[in-house]
């Protein structure tokens, strides 16, 4: 079974099953999406991040009615005493107004256990979901992102969530170089500038789809419903 994709089917051998299927729903937290988390004190206009959300909901309502589907959410956050926290990293988010371990108004911007780092309560994760706390910008950086995934005997993985030319994306082609079939969904991610968001989907379709596939969640809750037997 396939899921419609460009510029090609998803995944590329037809084997889409509940059981080699990951969906990662990447950072959907009050920092990156919500009021008074990082993004909204850099001044970004949240609606391009808050954007994923329903998409996000609906496809998480489908998946959790399936069987064996392997759900993993991520938080990027660091430790607080920040000393998982690059130097460089710290710098450039002083630049903007926004210095990670800051007191803002959800907490400390991007500090593991305060309200801004968790993620939504419209997407909270439900027990059997995984969560991976990460320290950077890609999930498999100092995780144990691929050792789960791997010991779950998962090939596919369905990636949503925010910001789709960052994390998404860095996460994506992480993923790519390890061998699993990546599909990114254009309505279930969003980044701060729509610009970015539409050129980090089109460099996945580039060179017959170099990192995997573009979708969307109707394309890919029609064919998990039709995998469930709905």
């Amino acid at each position: 079974m396939y899921i419609q994709a460009n510029p090609y089917h998803y995944p590329y051998n037809g084997n889409l099953r509940a059981d080699n299927t990951a969906l990662m729903i990447i950072d959907m937290q009050t920092d990156f999406c919500g009021p008074g988390g990082y993004v909204d004190q850099m001044g970004y206009d949240l609606s391009l991040t808050r954007r994923a959300i329903e998409p996000i909901k609906a496809l998480l309502e489908v998946v959790r009615q399936i069987p064996d589907f392997t759900v993993i959410h991520t938080r990027e956050g660091h430790k607080p005493d920040l000393s998982d926290l690059p130097e460089n990293k710290r710098w450039r988010s002083a630049q903007i107004g926004a210095e990670i371990g800051s007191q803002g108004p959800a907490g400390k911007i991007l500090v593991r256990g305060e309200k801004g780092w968790d993620i939504i309560e419209e997407l909270y994760p439900v027990a059997g979901e995984f969560i991976i706390d990460k320290p950077g910008k890609g999930s498999f950086y100092a995780t144990d992102l691929d050792l789960i995934l791997r010991n779950r005997r998962i090939e596919n993985i369905i990636l949503t969530g925010i910001t789709t030319d960052v994390c998404v994306h860095t996460t994506m082609r992480e993923a790519n170089d390890r061998g699993y079939e990546c599909l990114i969904l254009e309505d279930c991610t969003g980044a701060t500038d729509y610009g970015n968001h539409l050129a980090a989907l089109k460099m996945v379709t580039m060179q017959g789809g170099v990192f995997g596939s573009v979708s969307n969640s109707t394309n890919v809750i029609e064919a998990l419903k039709a995998l469930a037997g709905k």
